[in-house]
């Protein structure tokens, strides 16, 4: 299993971002505000972006000194105040290593300890299996299933609810 580590991010993990980033088998899992190709300006945008929040709740994922991932929480607001919603994503290089399953389960925790939360929820596409297993793994649990009501590059797919609570 390789190592990593959750970090800030830092302007200089541009070029990182956008070689890992720039992927389609990343982008056809995640929303379309995760765009394809990925250019190096989206990827100083969203440094920039991240960066600027307070608390911050977004993250890279470093493997060998190197930014390869990113992951956050995105805290809610009105009546779902008490929630954040969790993404996600790994360079296809480290895929298969256990890193997302162990990132995720340092998130909640991070999530639970500072934020004003009691539930943290992930929303894979129904085809994404490789992101369901792993939510499993990380004690995350399918209270939703929704047939066919997302589109992602022409084709419907069925949106799933995971969702870790804190005091369950």
């Amino acid at each position: 299993m390789k190592t990593f580590k959750l970090r800030n991010w830092h302007i200089s993990d541009a070029e990182n971002l956008n070689k890992y980033a720039n992927n389609f088998n990343i982008s056809k899992n995640l929303t379309d505000a995760f765009p394809h190709p990925y250019t190096i300006d989206h990827a100083h945008n969203f440094i920039n972006m991240v960066t600027a929040k307070d608390p911050n709740t977004v993250f890279a994922i470093e493997i060998n000194d190197v930014a390869a991932g990113g992951i956050g929480l995105h805290p809610q607001q009105d009546i779902y105040r008490k929630n954040a919603e969790l993404g996600y994503w790994l360079g296809e290089p480290f895929w298969g290593h256990g890193i997302i399953t162990q990132a995720i389960n340092q998130i909640v925790e991070f999530g639970f300890t500072h934020l004003d939360i009691n539930r943290i929820f992930a929303r894979p596409f129904g085809s994404n299996i490789a992101s369901q297993r792993v939510l499993e793994k990380a004690g995350f649990v399918l209270e939703a299933s929704f047939y066919k009501t997302l589109i992602k590059n022409g084709e419907y797919e069925d949106e799933l609810v995971y969702a870790k609570r804190k005091n369950y």
